[in-house]
């Protein structure tokens, strides 16, 4: 597999986020979804609706979500359109609750470790490509969240989140904490399920990852610790695996103080070994050329 481009800025603006696109000299095609992170009720360090406003505009694009699999505001429709509501996104864009309804899309994981099939929200059939917007930073679960748990986790209906999240044990969200994979699992879990929509776009996607707000927690946490790392900048590239590699990259290289505390979390989990998980199954590569944009 060739040497992908991950390109790099440490300007962190709106506006740069949609420069940051524009190097990838793609044009994604047709009706386009972009996936970002609501945020859930609480949560002090989701990226907000105005910061992507530029980006989504350019694309013309439509924010997606889906229900999650655990406690909290935005595990049922109801609540969680209320919460996209009070946070803003109605605002700026439509938005579409992938899994609003059901029934699931079931995609096949050809090439699959854990998994053979994915759920998803059945809109996802209404979009031509896919913009992926993450917010890079830790992760209570799988040690970090970048690309790869956007297009896993993060694009997975409630009872997708809980085939992943129990390394293909059961898509019943109503039990599935009773019954996590093995830590291992469950990153191969989210690299399987990644590569599914991977495949699903067939290259009518692509990837920014915005290294803000570095807490040791997710977006999807009520509670989040507030960040211990300085702002590092924005990356993009159309290979997931790279861009998330390149990201891990930056963080160990960085000399700030809150380093360790970040790497703590990441390596308490293993985070990386999905990353590790994505590239051996051929869904991206870890080699990569940083190209720095001014």
């Amino acid at each position: 597999m060739e040497r992908a481009k991950v390109y790099f800025t440490k300007t962190i603006t709106p506006e740069a986020v949609a420069k940051m696109f524009n190097v990838l000299g793609i044009e994604l095609k047709g009706k386009v979804a972009v996936k970002v992170h609501s945020g859930e009720k609480g949560n002090q360090n989701y990226l907000r609706p105005e910061f992507m406003r530029p980006m989504v505009e350019a694309v013309n694009g439509t924010i997606v979500e889906c229900n999650t699999a655990y406690d909290g505001q935005r595990n049922s429709t109801d609540k969680h359109k209320k919460l996209i509501a009070e946070h803003g996104w109605n605002k700026y864009f439509d938005v579409d609750l992938l899994d609003a309804e059901g029934p699931d899309m079931v995609l096949p994981i050809s090439k699959g470790t854990v998994l053979k099939e994915n759920y998803v929200g059945k809109n996802i059939a209404n979009y031509d490509s896919m913009l992926v917007l993450s917010h890079f930073k830790g992760h209570p679960a799988g040690g970090y969240g970048g690309a790869l748990k956007q297009l896993s986790i993060g694009c997975a209906s409630s009872e997708g989140k809980s085939l992943i999240h129990s390394g293909g044990f059961t898509n019943d969200q109503t039990i599935v904490w009773n019954h996590t994979a093995e830590q291992n699992v469950f990153c191969e879990s989210m690299a399987d399920a990644a590569g599914s929509i991977m495949e699903y776009f067939k290259g009518n996607i692509a990837f920014v990852n915005m290294m803000c707000n570095l807490s040791v927690d997710c977006d999807c946490c009520a509670v989040a610790e507030d960040p211990c790392m300085k702002d590092i900048g924005i990356l993009s590239s159309l290979d997931p695996v790279a861009l998330d590699q390149a990201c891990m990259d930056l963080i160990y290289k960085s000399d700030d103080p809150g380093r360790d505390h970040f790497l703590k979390r990441v390596e308490s989990l293993n985070g990386t070994h999905t990353i590790d998980a994505a590239a051996d199954i051929g869904y991206g590569t870890k080699e990569y050329d940083l190209i720095t944009i001014i």
